[in-house]
């Protein structure tokens, strides 16, 4: 089975790509869109986040609860943010391995913002039958690339509410 190691989904929001990106480049927010995340430690606290902080989020499926060490590697304020997962652990990541990258593009469309969440999956040198045994065990049946489609679409539509209920 071929593997798919990235998926993207989008919305649009109706509010400025500087207002978007000012709540997506706060990691320690996602909690409140995601349905995995539950917020994230952040050195600094609501400090504009730059290319280079580490910080660790804090994540949930089920019964199951994880910490991730993440590097920020992209903010380009109101275009671009992203961030790379490279370590996990229970309640400290202590397992430094390439894990996802997660990429958030911001495009203003007559007054509202395209917002795209990607997601990349690091694993790439994995064997695909590990890979997709892991990733059905971890997901209840399916693949990372199809379980985070529905995760995007999650976020994406609760962010979209949030914002729009804001304003």
């Amino acid at each position: 089975m071929t593997r798919t190691f990235t998926v993207s989904r989008s919305i649009l929001v109706k509010a400025s790509p500087q207002s978007v990106y000012e709540q997506v480049s706060r990691p320690d927010l996602m909690g409140r869109w995601s349905p995995e995340n539950l917020g994230a430690t952040v050195p600094g606290g609501g400090d504009p986040t730059g290319v280079g902080l580490v910080f660790d989020g804090h994540n949930k499926r089920g019964p199951f609860r994880w910490t991730t060490r993440c590097t920020v590697t992209e903010a380009d304020p109101g275009r671009r943010f992203a961030f790379r997962v490279h370590a996990i652990g229970l309640k400290r990541p202590r397992l430094r391995a390439p894990i996802a990258t997660w990429e958030y593009r911001f495009e203003d469309k007559d007054g509202a913002t395209k917002v795209t969440e990607t997601w990349t999956d690091d694993r790439r040198s994995w064997p695909a039958f590990v890979a997709n045994a892991f990733d059905r065990l971890a997901t209840g049946g399916k693949t990372f690339a199809a379980f985070q489609v529905g995760n995007i679409d999650r976020t994406l539509r609760n962010l979209k509410r949030e914002l729009e209920t804001a304003r």
